[in-house]
């Protein structure tokens, strides 16, 4: 009978520590996408590398979150969905760039805020858009390239 009691208090301290280290991990893995702040779209030709998740920032700080994608099946520009933090305001002139954190690191979605005063409201369209940029094709036309001058 005493196994048993020992059994099941090994038990619950066991059972105690993993929920403390799963509220640990979702408090500090910041899982909230599309909460709070105002949800904006853009349109891209590319959107390679970015994924439902993947950081908003401004002047390298994250900012908010990509919440979806889809293809417009009219244009075949890919539409994304953003949100960003509450504090965050952004003039109507405002851009978006896909870029990367480094050469093998993740892309993110860099906004360069713009000069008007009025800023986009929650449901708004960033209209300045710049899709992310295929490393291989950049590095295929340099050595292409490079050859058609020597052959001349």
């Amino acid at each position: 009978m005493n196994s048993n009691i020992v059994e099941t208090v090994i038990g619950a301290v066991v059972l105690a520590f993993a929920t403390i280290f799963l509220v640990f991990a979702y408090r500090t893995a910041e899982v909230n996408i599309g909460s709070g702040g105002i949800n904006l779209s853009a349109s891209f030709d590319n959107v390679d590398g970015l994924s439902v998740g993947s950081d908003v920032r401004m002047s390298g700080i994250k900012v908010g979150a990509v919440t979806s994608q889809t293809l417009d099946p009219k244009t075949y520009r890919a539409i994304l969905k953003i949100s960003l933090d509450d504090d965050v305001e952004l003039p109507d002139d405002s851009s978006a760039k896909i870029t990367s954190s480094s050469l093998l690191g993740n892309n993110y979605l860099q906004l360069t805020p713009g000069g008007s005063d009025d800023m986009l409201e929650d449901g708004g369209t960033i209209s300045y858009t710049q899709g992310a940029v295929n490393i291989q094709d950049l590095i295929a036309q340099a050595i292409f390239s490079s050859s058609n001058d020597s052959k001349k």
